[in-house]
């Protein structure tokens, strides 16, 4: 799937970007980004429940979240601080899609979900079908999947470092 997350680590310690946080410590960044992975697990855990009573905008609504959850958890990984939802879905394309730890069909999947969950919360007389839900929650669960599995490694990289 992609680079490793030493290999990532070292790469984008060359380049300065200036979304670069510098404000926290590393210790408050594994924190976030824990935070944010449970988050992750949490939100998409309540999509069956949100489906089984058809609430199915609803749903749709969860799983951009869930993997909103762990799209911000890689970028604060990377020391990328972001402020709004277009700015996730940029940088996690430009960082970590481009770099090779996201496809770019799971960089696809997540902007088309931002698109299904603007039109489930915004639009009138719009309802997602059961369909929708689950055409979408194979690939919310392999994109979480997958920076989680990223993650993992880059949080055995911080303890290695600690230690030394």
């Amino acid at each position: 799937m992609g680079r490793s997350c030493q290999s990532f680590l070292y790469q984008r310690g060359k380049r300065r970007s200036a979304s670069m946080n510098k404000s926290l410590t590393q210790e408050q960044r594994i924190s976030i980004v824990r935070y944010r992975i449970e988050s992750a697990d949490n939100t998409l855990a309540e999509v069956a429940t949100h489906r089984a009573n058809g609430f199915y905008n609803t749903a749709v609504n969860r799983l951009y979240y869930a993997c909103y959850y762990a799209a911000s958890a890689i970028l604060i990984a990377n020391g990328i601080e972001v402020k709004s939802h277009d700015s996730v879905r940029m940088n996690l394309g430009k960082n970590i899609v481009q770099e090779g730890i996201l496809t770019p069909e799971l960089g696809r999947y997540f902007s088309r979900l931002f698109s299904k969950r603007s039109t489930g919360d915004y639009d009138d007389f719009f309802n997602h079908t059961v369909e929708t839900v689950d055409e979408l929650i194979p690939d919310a669960k392999l994109f979480i999947q997958t920076i989680k599995n990223w993650i993992d490694n880059w949080l055995l990289v911080q303890e290695n470092e600690a230690q030394m």
